[in-house]
């Protein structure tokens, strides 16, 4: 399909503020430039019960929101640990809140949603430690929480799409804590940057071009034979059976399409139960963007969210 009229004018305004290359800025500035696109185009949050900002484990700001239309009272919800996208260097709880919002209110769950330290101040693999950390730490404080332990997902956009699969990854390692299923939305799994969409796209269609694909990587990773690792790019998991149930949302002009359809096929390979969905039209992070689309396809993850933690 050709790209989405909403879409088209997204790309056309951004276009004309003709951003410097990330690769030509400092992350300080990176992010700087981060916070004010994320404020000028992101569409109304949604109301939820209620927001607290806090530290778990050893002081990993966090910020959990409750959902509309559940009991006060209810300690017996679902919890979502929700890592945010932004390539390890860029984004926090701010630039995700209307994402955890709206998963939290679709899915009826309490969102975790984490603020794990930022590249390149932090290196690989202490986002991926924090991230398992975290998740942990919520697993054995649902009563805290007031959430059911037994109905724990974990989930995130591109860079948090790896991060909730490698924490699935070092979860089955471990034996806890039982994750029961993960929503990895347009997730960045393979850092060898060699399939299709990665190359074609690099630079058109809002996705970052080859130079910068390298400057998020040099950034996150202190030796570039970690690319290889599973922990960085789980695509190269080797055996990816007795992992959660996944649902792996993917968009037609994002560049990291192709290494999150193929993820997808090699779950179903290895026997997880897995649907992968492709959105037409829309370019990577249409999630966080007031896109038509974008609502239709919060509604399809919020429901898989909602199947994949049921009541046992």
């Amino acid at each position: 399909m050709p790209l989405h009229p909403q879409v088209r004018e997204h790309l056309d305004r951004l276009a004309a503020v003709n951003f410097a290359g990330l690769h030509t800025v400092t992350p300080e500035l990176a992010r700087a430039g981060a916070r004010r696109l994320t404020a000028a185009s992101a569409g109304e949050r949604q109301d939820v019960a209620a927001v607290t900002d806090r530290t778990v484990g050893d002081g990993v700001p966090v910020r959990i929101y409750r959902p509309l239309g559940v009991p006060a009272d209810d300690r017996a919800l679902p919890v979502v640990v929700f890592f945010h996208g932004g390539g390890y260097v860029l984004g926090d709880l701010d630039s995700h809140d209307g994402l955890a919002r709206a998963l939290a209110n679709g899915s009826g769950s309490v969102v975790v949603s984490v603020d794990y330290p930022l590249a390149p101040e932090h290196k690989f693999p202490v986002q991926v430690d924090t991230g398992f950390a975290a998740t942990t730490w919520v697993a054995e404080h649902a009563a805290e929480l007031g959430v059911d332990p037994a109905r724990l997902a974990v989930a995130g956009d591109s860079a948090g799409g790896n991060l909730a699969a490698v924490v699935t990854l070092k979860a089955r390692a471990a034996g806890a804590p039982r994750i029961r299923f993960q929503l990895l939305i347009y997730p960045d799994l393979d850092f060898r940057r060699t399939n299709y969409s990665i190359t074609t796209f690099a630079g058109q269609y809002g996705n970052v071009a080859r130079e910068a694909q390298e400057w998020f990587m040099e950034h996150y990773l202190a030796d570039a034979r970690d690319r290889l690792d599973p922990l960085v790019s789980p695509l190269l998991e080797p055996d990816l059976s007795g992992l959660p149930p996944a649902f792996v949302l993917t968009a037609e002009y994002d560049a990291l399409r192709d290494e999150g359809e193929q993820y997808g096929e090699r779950l179903a390979a290895a026997g997880v139960p897995v649907t992968v969905k492709r959105y037409d039209g829309m370019i990577h992070e249409f999630l966080r963007h007031p896109f038509d689309d974008a609502a239709v396809a919060l509604v399809d993850a919020t429901a898989a969210l909602r199947a994949g933690l049921k009541p046992l």
